[in-house]
């Protein structure tokens, strides 16, 4: 009996000192709401708390990774001369400024002029339109997706890059390596890229046996294509059949619905300049930076443009406090497109003070959702924001939308990889452009305007209606999402 005893009271013992440690170590350099959930599951699952703490809750990348982020920021900024690149700053809102030399402290690329961009709704235009540019490419092709798959849809995609590397074009693929694990076709699609002769490497892997470690629920979720450093893509669309081959999706006709951006002018080469970052992350080698002085053409349909890279390789969340930021300066109208919309404190704050300072704020979002912890903790969300003014649209099956993209007022937009959620501000690697121009903004709310069209308006009354299970659901999911 004294041994049980003793053995309960060591345990009790151990329980309050991890407990106490667990309180001190989380909460460093930590929000409070994340080290709060971390230190309640530490102490409730004790063990495997601590365990899931080791695995995902502690250091975001090898020191080694962050500073490599750190010398191309430093080269990156270096062959940057600053004002010669704008074109039309005199038409920027006032707000602007500041806003644009946040994203280059942050991100150290910055504001460019001179350049034009076409969105890309169709999912199979988007793919169409980048095997056109490819096959006219003479030097190089950077190729980085989250998720890359050889499929029926997308090989046409890989024919293009063959026919590159057979006129000797230098093509370099990437691809997130858990993604690539996890999605079909992974022995297809690497025999592919090899049979062509591209250089394809993993992003982020996880290989510890040949020392290459670090958080395994860190991604790389860019979408970046880059053709001759002269016309580049980005969005939010994967290279992957629109209904991810998944086969509950085939069986319920699900489809993918992404934004895709088609730029050219000097903004591509800051978009390369990513592309870089992470080939030099993976390979350790740096491929020479664009430090061309391309002066920006005075053509007033051209657009002023800033790419703003972000993700745990990044001393602070980039993206997180661009979109707060935006949200704040914000005159007349937010509309917000994201398929994964958990924000932070700080971004619900922006979103309602925005509505109640009467500006006109809308989210667009899925009714399915396909993760299905997220889309619950998503909906959690609702009551907050439909209190406080925000009109909320459920984009109806069976498509899935999947764009990520806003519109402030009536000349700023942001496109990108990047959804409104925890996982996306501090634990992606993400790739965003911000826009100033008032025809790319009109082309967005026509976009805007289609996804209202197909999408149903929530409404306070009825979304309090749903059954009392939905709604535990939904608060026991939000408190998963502030682990990180």
């Amino acid at each position: 009996m004294e041994t049980t005893e003793t053995v309960a009271l060591l345990l009790i013992g151990a329980h309050i000192v991890l407990g106490f440690v667990a309180t001190v170590l989380v909460a460093a350099n930590r929000c409070p709401s994340a080290a709060i959930a971390w230190v309640l599951t530490i102490v409730f699952i004790p063990f495997v708390g601590a365990l899931a703490y080791f695995l995902v809750g502690r250091d975001r990348l090898p020191a080694a990774r962050v500073r490599q982020q750190h010398e191309v920021n430093a080269a990156m900024l270096a062959r940057t001369d600053g004002p010669w690149l704008l074109s039309h700053s005199e038409e920027w809102p006032a707000w602007l400024h500041t806003t644009v030399r946040l994203n280059t402290t942050l991100g150290a690329l910055p504001m460019v002029g001179g350049n034009r961009a076409s969105l890309i709704a169709d999912y199979r235009e988007s793919f169409d339109r980048m095997i056109e540019v490819i096959d006219s490419a003479t030097t190089t092709v950077h190729v980085e997706f989250y998720i890359l798959v050889l499929d029926d849809s997308t090989r046409p995609f890989f024919d293009a890059l063959a026919r590159a590397c057979a006129r000797g074009v230098v093509v370099r693929v990437l691809f997130d390596h858990v993604a690539s694990f996890l999605s079909p076709n992974r022995a297809q699609t690497a025999e592919a890229l090899r049979a062509m002769g591209a250089s394809a490497e993993a992003m982020l892997p996880l290989r510890p046996f040949r020392g290459q470690w670090q958080r395994p629920d860190l991604r790389n979720h860019r979408k970046i294509v880059v053709v001759d450093g002269r016309i580049g893509f980005t969005g939010s669309q994967n290279l992957i059949d629109e209904s991810y081959l998944k086969p509950a999706n085939i069986a319920r006709g699900l489809r993918w619905l992404e934004l895709m951006v088609e730029l050219e002018g000097p903004v591509v080469r800051e978009l390369d300049a990513v592309f870089i970052t992470d080939w030099y992350a993976e390979t350790g080698v740096l491929l020479p930076l664009d430090t061309s002085a391309v002066l920006p053409g005075s053509d007033p349909e051209l657009l002023d443009a800033q790419v703003l890279p972000s993700g745990p390789s990044f001393d602070a969340d980039n993206n997180l406090k661009l979109f707060t930021a935006l949200i704040h300066k914000a005159d007349r109208r937010v509309s917000i497109a994201s398929p994964y919309f958990v924000p932070d404190e700080s971004l619900l704050l922006a979103m309602t003070t925005a509505a109640a300072r009467g500006l006109q704020v809308e989210l667009f979002v899925s009714e399915l959702g396909d993760q299905k912890l997220v889309h619950h903790a998503q909906r959690s969300y609702y009551e907050s924001l439909l209190r406080a003014g925000v009109a909320i649209y459920q984009y109806r099956p069976p498509v899935v939308l999947h764009a990520k993209h806003f519109t402030i007022d009536d000349d700023v937009a942001v496109i990108g990889s990047s959804n409104m959620d925890i996982r996306s501000f501090s634990l992606n690697m993400e790739a965003s452009v911000l826009v100033h121009g008032a025809a790319f903004v009109t082309r967005m709310r026509a976009v805007e305007d289609d996804y209202k069209a197909a999408s149903t308006r929530l409404h306070l009354d009825d979304w309090q209606r749903r059954p009392l299970s939905a709604k535990v659901l939904d608060n026991l999911a939000r408190l998963t999402s502030s682990l990180q």
